[in-house]
């Protein structure tokens, strides 16, 4: 199994048709979510933040296609009649649904075409790699690939699958995410465990610095495999979720390569994360990481306006990693090589590592580079 239906209790199916889709997984357990912090928030996140305070969820219903957001109260009351269709072609309380939305802004759903693509996926669903393909499929929008993570937490497994490419910034972004695993936990731990888990994975993503209206991770937990430490359900999901942060990033709309920067030697782990942010999120950096040129100045100007106190004279900057590891800036000093730094900028992956000198703070935030591309993609989005 590629991911989520390698957790038991867990099946799932999906449908694409043109730019609309459907995905639907059923599985019962506690349940956590974590939402946007934008203020223009879609339908199906204000219901969501109702429904999840039950602790439970039996099922998930997404659509793709249409974000169903800025619509007012016909969108409240259909994103309703979304969870009414999903709990009755299931057979269960409506109430146990969990629904996402995602596309473009200020349309209304279909739910003529959402009733009848429920009804045709609910005989399909099944604990298969192709249930959860076509699923991860369905809720893709413009992104260019399905998004997958598996855990193996020996005694129990942790699972996700995502959607994001562009309209994302740090406090989640355009994405969608549902996670499952099969330890045994109370929705309360759940609950602390993903807060805490998305600060450190989805809340330090930055493609293009917009914030969706959409956000969303849902994460369930089937109770299957037993008991668990918390630390060890902890471990297991930051690394599931990173995956799925990094996937996100890597296929940011237009991107070329994924840019990953780490700051260490911060004051605290909430400096660190917000240079990091800052530094990935800096349209001068991404189209620098486009060109390849290693302009490391504009790294360290980025993570001076990012609001966060430290020392420019005793910073140092590392390009690159494993053997192909240089010094841009040693403890203030200007020590680059040109020609040394301009290799560490080919490939797929360009690392960043910061060092401040100010304490034990750690933090690392992932983007992508800037290219013509994603003026293209987003210039003619909803025509």
């Amino acid at each position: 199994m590629k991911s989520i239906c390698a957790v038991e209790g867990v099946e799932a199916a999906g449908i694409k048709e043109g730019k609309y889709g459907l995905a639907l997984i059923r599985a019962a357990g506690s349940a956590a979510g974590v939402f946007t912090s934008n203020r223009v928030r879609a339908p199906c996140i204000e219901l969501m933040e109702r429904k999840i305070l039950s602790g439970r969820l039996e099922a998930v219903i997404a659509n793709s296609g249409c974000a169903n957001a800025y619509t007012g109260s016909r969108g409240y009351a259909d994103a309703e009649q979304m969870c009414i269709i999903a709990g009755e072609a299931l057979g269960i309380d409506p109430a146990s649904v969990g629904i996402a939305s995602t596309g473009v802004i200020g349309r209304y759903l279909n739910l003529d075409l959402i009733g009848r693509q429920c009804r045709e996926l609910v005989p399909l669903l099944a604990k298969s790699e192709e249930g959860e393909e076509q699923a991860a499929h369905a809720i893709m929008t413009t992104d260019l690939a399905p998004k997958h993570a598996l855990i193996d937490g020996k005694k129990f497994l942790v699972a996700g699958i995502c959607k994001g490419s562009g309209m994302i910034a740090p406090n989640m972004g355009t994405m969608l995410a549902f996670l499952y695993t099969d330890a045994a936990v109370e929705t309360g731990a759940l609950r602390d465990i993903l807060r805490r888990v998305s600060r450190r994975t989805f809340n330090r993503v930055v493609v293009d610095g917009d914030m969706s209206t959409n956000d969303i991770a849902l994460c369930t937990a089937t109770q299957e495999a037993g008991s668990v430490s918390e630390r060890q359900l902890e471990t297991a999901l930051e690394s599931c979720c990173r995956s799925l942060a990094t996937q996100i990033a890597a296929d940011g709309e237009g991107a070329t390569k994924l840019i990953e920067v780490t700051v260490r030697g911060a004051m605290n782990e909430e400096d660190a994360a917000a240079i990091a942010r800052t530094v990935v999120g800096s349209p001068l950096v991404k189209t620098a990481v486009y060109g390849e040129d290693p302009n490391w100045g504009r790294v360290v100007a980025a993570a001076g306006r990012a609001g966060v106190a430290f020392d420019p004279s005793r910073i140092s900057l590392w390009a690159g990693e494993g053997q192909d590891r240089h010094a841009l800036v040693n403890c203030g000093s200007i020590v680059v090589d040109l020609s040394q730094a301009k290799k560490t900028m080919k490939g797929k992956k360009v690392v960043f590592e910061l060092i401040l000198e100010e304490g034990e703070g750690e933090a690392t935030a992932w983007g992508c580079d800037l290219t013509e591309e994603y003026v293209r993609i987003n210039g003619r989005y909803t025509t």
